[in-house]
């Protein structure tokens, strides 16, 4: 099936090239070759080969033209948006990674060692000089396209070259997970940045009401993007909780619906807003981020990110001395050791109480302009 042909190079050293080739009927269906400096080299090669592609299927495989992981991005971008959509951070990773030169990389040749080549390069200057956790996050969405390359679409991709690079990434520092964010805000940057949005409030009525949204945003623990979405249809009037639809999840996001409790500044401030609209806070998510970060760096105010009211809101439901299941009703969280980190917080002490801020968001008004119903 195999034969070995030597050939002396213009340097006077000799190459050895091993080529098997596999007929059926006559007809040659198959054919490789491989040159090597060494004979015993070239016939262990040989008498490897041959026996691999004995194998049931292997044939099969070796002769299907493959797929760079660029086309497999792609398939899994379009056809998990039509079931799940995809989340903007993990669609742009995959991209970013598909443009890359790792994108050009055939599914057979997508082993461990290819991902830490990747992961290195990521770490140079040449690749963005990032740092691990964000090596860690490429390395996430990417394993979800390899995880399903195989048993979906039938591409060689091997199972466990994920798995053991990490290991490996891990041994050298290059891969680790998101830092958990403690920075909280402090009342005088919270007030700097009301009585901001207050004054464009006033020159510009009709515009996103940062301060109701702020105010929601603290007190109820709810993220940028649940507090766009959530509906008056969904709001429980007797138990004081709203469904947030789509809540964030690891291993779940799409329908993965959850009644939140609010507390009563939260749900002073809901009751606040004009029922003109189906969305309570009919604003878009960008343009809140882009409001926020305009307003931060025009006070001067250094990474305070918007998700910060979040871990602020629960940090102070523990601070007033609720237990984890308490917290989690406002939160949402559903695996409750993420909680844990909070429970080190001084106890019964509230920043907040006669905080006189809470009674102006509550009494702010509020004009939704062309966003009403048929306005």
């Amino acid at each position: 099936m195999g034969t070995i042909t030597s050939r002396k190079k213009k340097d006077g050293s000799v190459s050895h090239t091993a080529q098997i080739r596999i007929m059926r009927n006559g007809v040659r269906v198959y054919q490789e070759s491989q040159t090597f400096d060494r004979k015993p080299a070239a016939k262990a090669w040989m008498k490897k080969r041959e026996t691999e592609l004995a194998e049931p299927g292997a044939l099969e495989r070796a002769a299907r033209a493959g797929a760079t992981l660029r086309q497999m991005i792609d398939q899994y971008l379009e056809q998990f948006e039509k079931v799940r959509p995809l989340g903007k951070t993990k669609r742009a990773t995959l991209r970013a990674i598909a443009e890359s030169w790792l994108g050009d990389v055939m599914d057979a040749d997508l082993t461990s060692q290819k991902l830490v080549e990747y992961a290195g390069w990521r770490a140079s200057e040449e690749g963005g000089g990032v740092m691990p956790q964000t090596i860690g996050n490429d390395l996430s969405h990417l394993g979800a396209v390899m995880a399903v390359a195989r048993p979906a679409w039938g591409y060689d991709v091997d199972p466990h070259a994920m798995a053991d690079a990490r290991r490996v990434l891990r041994r050298m520092g290059l891969h680790s997970k998101s830092r958990e964010r403690d920075r909280r805000p402090e009342l005088d940057e919270l007030e700097k940045l009301l009585e901001h949005f207050q004054e464009m409030q006033q020159r510009r009525p009709s515009s996103i009401n940062m301060l109701k949204v702020i105010g929601f945003a603290l007190f109820s623990t709810r993220r940028q993007d649940e507090i766009t979405r959530i509906r008056w249809a969904d709001l429980d009037e007797e138990h004081r909780r709203v469904m947030v639809r789509d809540m964030k999840n690891p291993g779940q996001k799409i329908g993965n619906n959850v009644w939140c409790h609010l507390p009563d500044e939260a749900w002073a401030i809901l009751q606040s807003m004009p029922r003109g609209c189906d969305e309570i806070f009919p604003y878009n998510s960008s343009s809140i981020s882009a409001a926020w970060t305009r307003a931060c760096k025009f006070l001067g105010i250094e990474d305070l990110r918007f998700h910060d009211l979040r871990h602020e809101g629960v940090s102070r439901l523990f601070e007033m001395g609720w237990d984890i299941p308490r917290v989690a009703s406002v939160s949402g969280h559903r695996d409750w050791n993420s909680l844990r980190r909070y429970t080190h917080l001084k106890q019964n002490v509230d920043r907040y109480q006669g905080w006189d801020w809470v009674q102006v968001i509550v009494d702010a008004p509020v004009e939704l302009g062309g966003r009403v119903k048929g306005g």
